[in-house]
């Protein structure tokens, strides 16, 4: 499914993120950058040791930021290392959700990406309750989209119906408030 976002692309599409021909993929990341499981685990190993290596030499990152590096053995040429919040339900965890998708995109966008594939951040293991989620996602993403020129498509890739179904409504409803538009 492809939305129109000023000039730009919106993408949701089913698939590995690790198999993504864009000039990122984003990786949602552990503060201390280290391999976990879940997409995080998928790209480490994809990526090959030197993505492990590269993560230690930056030394973490804090909930809420994004980092780079190389995409080493991966489709990709870089990785953005996004950190989002754990789900406390708490009133900061939209903030600091919403922070990770644009510190995301501005450190992509920093480094001439025009095209980036993203994962649902912290809908995993840090237990992010999905459709919350999902919709902090493309609204964060669209107006993103909308404001600038340097990325011209963000394609969100999910394994699984129930991510991709959530996604798909959020799409829908942000479209409703003439965020954006289906093509």
């Amino acid at each position: 499914m492809q939305y129109q976002c000023g000039a730009n692309l919106l993408e949701l599409v089913s698939g590995d993120i690790c198999d993504q021909r864009v000039d990122a993929i984003v990786n949602a990341a552990n503060e201390s950058l280290a391999a976990g499981g879940g997409v995080c685990g998928a790209i480490h190993y994809a990526a090959g040791r030197e993505l492990a290596v590269a993560c230690h030499a930056i030394g973490g990152c804090p909930t809420g930021e994004a980092r780079i590096t190389p995409g080493f053995k991966l489709k990709a040429k870089y990785v953005v290392h996004a950190v989002g919040p754990r789900w406390h339900s708490r009133a900061d965890d939209a903030a600091l959700l919403e922070s990770t998708y644009r510190s995301a995109l501005t450190v992509a966008s920093e480094n001439g990406v025009s095209t980036i594939a993203f994962p649902s951040i912290s809908t995993g293991i840090f237990a992010y309750p999905l459709d919350e989620a999902a919709a902090i996602a493309i609204r964060t993403v669209a107006r993103f989209l909308e404001s600038q020129t340097q990325i011209t498509l963000v394609r969100f890739v999910f394994l699984n119906e129930e991510t991709f179904t959530a996604y798909r409504y959020a799409a829908r409803r942000q479209l409703a408030s003439a965020s954006i538009s289906a093509k």
